[in-house]
């Protein structure tokens, strides 16, 4: 029985983390900060990804989203919705494929007033040959790859 307890215990943790769904917003291995950091609302309202402060917070979809300024906090919670990147911020293109990858919000579009972030500058291209069928597919796999 001793030498079956440890297999035991691993495979219970197999199951456990093979049932376990992935969280509806992207934030890294050891964050719970949402888009890296960076401050949605400056993408709408200057067109360049800002690094946020822990200064100016807001919890939302069970992430922290920082903020450069108390302006831009104040538009996001007036419409959190409209600044949280599509696909909790996960890979818009990989989303597409029917996977997950993480965003970069370094590799950014903003598209009918949606913010989409891709993995790298090669997943970036390849989006913008074809992002309206892309978030077409997204749409469809979204929120099934989260399971």
């Amino acid at each position: 029985m001793k030498r079956l307890l440890p297999l035991m215990v691993i495979a219970l943790l197999f199951t456990a983390s093979a049932m376990a769904s992935e969280p509806p917003v992207y934030t890294g291995l050891l964050s719970n900060t949402g888009a890296g950091g960076y401050d949605t609302v400056s993408y709408f309202e200057t067109g360049q990804p800002t690094k946020g402060s822990s200064n100016f917070t807001a919890e939302y979809q069970g992430a922290t989203w920082r903020f450069a300024n108390a302006e831009h906090l104040a538009r996001f919670k007036d419409n959190p919705e409209r600044y949280v990147p599509a696909y909790g911020g996960y890979c818009a293109w990989a989303v597409s494929q029917g996977n997950l990858a993480k965003g970069d919000p370094k590799y950014w579009t903003i598209k009918d007033g949606r913010l989409y972030l891709n993995y790298n500058q090669s997943v970036q291209d390849q989006w913008l040959e074809d992002p309206d069928g892309f978030i077409r597919q997204a749409d469809v796999n979204w929120p099934r790859v989260l399971e």
